[in-house]
């Protein structure tokens, strides 16, 4: 089975303390490398006087795109940690910028790779998640005498219907998750006995909440 697609349900802020110093985690969403440099640069100028301003983002289906910067920080202290949060979620076009304002007390190493870590992870759980599943239209026409058995069979199976047109028979058009395309394809042609006529249309990406079990 194909693992999900995740990513955050929202763009949040979000701030910890931690031995006064301040760690503020900004998530947005991205879908390109423009997008994210964008908002690191917003970021950068709203928090112009901040001590760091590191960021990590992941893009790409597959995470074909990684990139991650401790902008001063001790290396491997801020960037790694908060790129290896979002992966620990596996999330996927999502990136993470912590500001800090240091508050005079050193943190060292490893406090340094939780606080970061722990900015990232508290964020996602504030932001929440959601899983994208790519969609297909499938257009059924179907005659008035059967429109009824298909809408109990959709109601059973949980399709959504997208719209509804009459004419000379009705034009179903609903929902369906491309990776069960085959089957339900096979299932409306079984239990309809090859009476309809099925024509595929356009596809979207829906969003689901998600919540990890």
């Amino acid at each position: 089975m194909t693992a999900p697609f995740l990513t955050i349900a929202q763009d949040v802020t979000h701030e910890i303390i931690i031995k006064k110093s301040r760690f503020i985690c900004s998530l947005f969403r991205v879908e390109s490398e423009e997008q994210a440099q964008a908002a690191i640069t917003q970021i950068n100028k709203l928090h112009r006087k901040a001590t760091h301003n590191c960021f990590a983002y992941l893009l790409g289906e597959h995470d074909q795109i990684q990139r991650e910067s401790d902008n001063g920080e001790p290396s491997g202290t801020a960037g790694v940690p908060m790129l290896e949060a979002l992966k620990a979620n596996q999330l996927h076009n999502v990136l993470a910028v912590v500001t800090r304002y240091f508050g005079g007390i050193k943190l060292g190493a490893g406090g340094l790779i939780r606080a970061y870590s722990n900015s990232v992870s508290q964020a996602i759980e504030q932001a929440g998640l959601v899983e994208r599943v790519e969609q297909s239209v499938l257009k059924v026409n179907v005659s008035y005498s059967q429109h009824d058995s298909l809408l109990y069979f959709l109601k059973q199976n949980n399709l959504k219907i997208a719209a509804e047109d009459y004419g000379a028979s009705v034009i179903v058009s609903i929902y369906v998750d491309e990776d069960q395309l085959s089957e339900r394809l096979k299932q409306l042609t079984d239990r309809f006995n090859n009476q309809l006529t099925i024509e595929k249309g356009p596809t979207r990406i829906h969003e689901i909440p998600y919540s990890k079990a």
